[in-house]
């Protein structure tokens, strides 16, 4: 009963949830960890009750969660207990569970002058990979999508015509980005010449659509995160700049730029797909920390 309830409820991740996919390993992994406490304790999970839950809380404060990973184990369980709630009729044990007070931390970020070292020294080598690679690169940056969002782009998510590309962004949401003309240039002139070198076969039959492939075990496919994420270090590590770096911080930097530029929360909410704009708010701290040191270096009386 209880396997079958839990694979009921990650079936429901991926179908009605639509989560993405690293939510729904984190989830997965979140719940699998709780079934394993309720099997070690030798509990039922029918029987249990609010004690219980907490009782597992707290065997996760007791070997140092941080906080942040406890706050995401409490939203596994309060998805988890959401499910069961409505499609098994079980009674809602998370109702009761609080969240712990998460530090505000900023978001990290390289100047602009970092992003314009770093793309210099991507477009430096010419070869096949090396032109795809700053193509995916220079994409990622001005666009502010998630790599997840860039991998996964086909042909036909770019409308030359209009100059926006169609996202799928999470859960399935999908939403239009503008992008510079310069940027569509540079996609065209990478469609029309090394695109071909990784998309076809000898017997002249496109092998995938993926706007970014790569050859897998003989099988052309998209390219991962994590090869991408390996790409981009060592892109990077070519800058000699000590900073860590990752795409993320990538797109924290476009929105950071673009608030320091004058865009509002409104369109940089709809540029990085946010359902709210309360979470591209933090980004008015970088900008106001940004304006202080602005007017402390050029204000006549500071």
């Amino acid at each position: 009963m209880t396997t079958d309830v839990v694979h009921q409820f990650i079936a429901y991740l991926l179908t009605e949830k639509r989560v993405s996919q690293n939510t729904f390993a984190a989830y997965r992994r979140d719940i699998q960890q709780f079934m394993f406490f309720i099997k070690q304790h030798n509990l039922e999970i029918k029987e249990l009750t609010a004690k219980d839950i907490k009782l597992f809380l707290k065997y996760l404060k007791d070997i140092s969660l941080s906080a942040r990973s406890m706050s995401r184990k409490i939203s596994s369980l309060k998805t988890f207990y959401g499910y069961v709630e409505r499609y098994h009729n079980w009674p809602n044990l998370s109702n009761e569970l609080t969240f712990p007070k998460l530090e505000k931390r900023l978001p990290s970020y390289l100047t602009e002058q970092e992003i314009e070292h770093l793309l210099k020294v991507a477009a430096a080598d010419n070869s096949d990979q090396a032109v795809r690679n700053k193509v995916m690169l220079y994409l990622l940056y001005v666009s502010g999508m998630r790599i997840s969002e860039l991998i996964n782009l086909h042909l036909s998510d770019i409308h030359f015509d209009t100059g926006f590309i169609a996202v799928s962004g999470k859960g399935g949401k999908g939403r239009m980005i503008p992008v510079p003309e310069s940027m569509l240039t540079m996609l065209k002139k990478y469609l029309d010449t090394v695109y071909h070198n990784f998309v076809y076969k000898k017997i002249k039959k496109r092998a995938t659509d993926y706007l970014f492939p790569v050859s897998y075990a003989g099988k052309v496919k998209a390219i991962t995160r994590q090869a991408f994420w390996g790409i981009l270090k060592a892109i990077w590590k070519k800058t000699g700049n000590p900073k860590s770096i990752s795409p993320h911080k990538l797109r924290h930097s476009l929105a950071t730029h673009m608030l320091k530029n004058g865009a509002n929360l409104r369109s940089l909410q709809l540029l990085l797909g946010h359902e709210n704009v309360s979470t591209v708010q933090i980004y008015t701290h970088i900008e106001t920390s940004y304006l202080r040191s602005v007017y402390d270096k050029k204000h006549p009386r500071s």
